[in-house]
């Protein structure tokens, strides 16, 4: 604990005197070091959570949160696996898809592809895709009526727009009299989307669920169930409750494993920019030291008469520790206070600044995200702050100790 007199000349200590402008400059630059080194953590890592959160979102528009499939590509009894699964509270809703692998044509454009049944009624109930429908509407999507939306890009890799026709080829094979021919079937455009990932607005391509069974000649089977939950984030955990819940040979995925390569990589450039911002505030922390060390030097013959007074060293020494706390505290508050502020505005600052400068920082045509999103964690602002305290109180410890240690004997011989 930290008695009365120990805050009293702590404190005092932090005050400029005529003599010591300069020591005073340089806990100023400490503290501002810090506060813009905490500010910088803050604003940077919350835009990375934007961005993050922006890719998520985008994925998941395609992708769902979970699924359920067979090992041999055919699942039969897909109303009662859906049925069962709707039992868990977490679950919101579940739809059928078919999926496969295809080669679509238009005139002498050729483009490989991914086609996706879907059921109209209920696609938009486990996915995004609907809401990012640009052209046309997915309920254009009829049995029978071999109706197919694309994505943006694989449209304009085909050339073609509404009304028009592709010719998609299924990797299956007919036996007729002229031979072995692979499966070809002619659909109509009638709708085209774009989620804003070029993975998914260049390969996939969405079809009425009964005319992909019949491409894929799955007859009234389906690949698999989709599986949307009320947060995205149990994902996991419920992938594997309902991987052993279920009774027979179910595979059972969630979007963390389709896409971990990529939420890894997201990860590990949050953990490599947290360190290296990090690097920032312990520069500003160093500078504490070089401060208080001054402070130390100067304060000799104080130092030296608080001994004889009967101030033990561990006194002396929360007397320096309390000065640098001061710095490292209201730098980092600043910093926090500044961080948050800016974190909570990117969004508005940003387009500002383009507005003024007459700039893009993210061209539209080169980006898909061409705004800077940002997200802020108030765990991620506790552990900055606790780094930020952490590196303060222990930039003080070797000057304090040095203090503790001056014999008032050699500190007075030359005053």
């Amino acid at each position: 604990m930290f008695r009365p007199i120990e805050l009293f000349i702590g404190l005092r200590y932090t005050h400029a005197k005529r003599r010591t402008h300069f020591i005073s400059f340089i806990s100023l630059i400490s503290m501002l070091g810090i506060a813009l080194g905490v500010t910088a953590l803050i604003t940077v890592l919350s835009v990375m959570n934007g961005f993050e959160r922006e890719l998520r979102d985008r994925i998941l528009g395609m992708a769902s949160h979970a699924t359920i499939s067979t090992f041999g590509g055919r699942l039969g009894n897909w109303q009662s696996v859906a049925e069962e699964v709707m039992v868990h509270d977490e679950v919101v809703a579940t739809a059928p898809y078919v999926r496969g692998e295809t080669m679509l044509s238009a005139g002498e454009q050729v483009s490989g592809a991914i086609i996706r049944g879907v059921l109209p009624e209920e696609e938009g109930k486990v996915s995004e895709v609907v809401a990012h429908v640009r052209d046309g509407n997915i309920r254009h999507l009829a049995a029978g009526d071999y109706g197919i939306i694309l994505g943006s890009e694989l449209a304009f890799s085909l050339g073609v727009g509404l009304g028009d026709q592709v010719t998609v080829v299924s990797p299956q094979i007919m036996v007729g009299p002229t031979g072995v021919l692979p499966r070809l079937r002619r659909f109509t455009v009638v709708g085209i989307f774009e989620v804003g990932m070029y993975e998914y607005d260049r390969g996939v391509a969405l079809v009425h669920i009964d005319d992909a069974a019949r491409l894929f000649r799955l007859d009234d089977a389906v690949t698999g169930l989709r599986v949307k939950l009320t947060d995205l984030f149990t994902a996991p955990a419920f992938a594997r409750e309902i991987g052993n819940q279920l009774s027979g040979d179910y595979h059972v995925r969630d979007w963390t494993r389709q896409h971990a390569n990529f939420f890894r990589a997201v990860k590990t450039e949050k953990r490599v920019m947290f360190i290296i911002l990090t690097l920032i505030i312990a520069v500003a922390a160093f500078n504490i030291v070089s401060t208080l060390v001054m402070v130390v030097a100067d304060k000799r013959a104080d130092i030296a008469i608080l001994r004889t007074l009967g101030a033990s060293p561990g006194t002396i020494m929360k007397i320096f520790v309390i000065q640098g706390a001061v710095i490292g505290i209201f730098g980092t508050l600043l910093g926090v206070a500044g961080g948050v502020a800016l974190a909570l505005n990117v969004e508005t600052l940003v387009p500002a600044i383009e507005a003024f400068f007459n700039v893009q920082f993210l061209a539209p045509d080169v980006y898909y995200i061409s705004d800077v999103p940002s997200e802020l964690h108030w765990d991620d602002v506790g552990v900055m702050t606790s780094v930020a305290l952490v590196l303060s109180l222990l930039a003080t410890l070797y000057p304090a100790w040095r203090a503790a240690r001056t014999h008032p004997a050699e500190a007075l011989r030359y005053e």
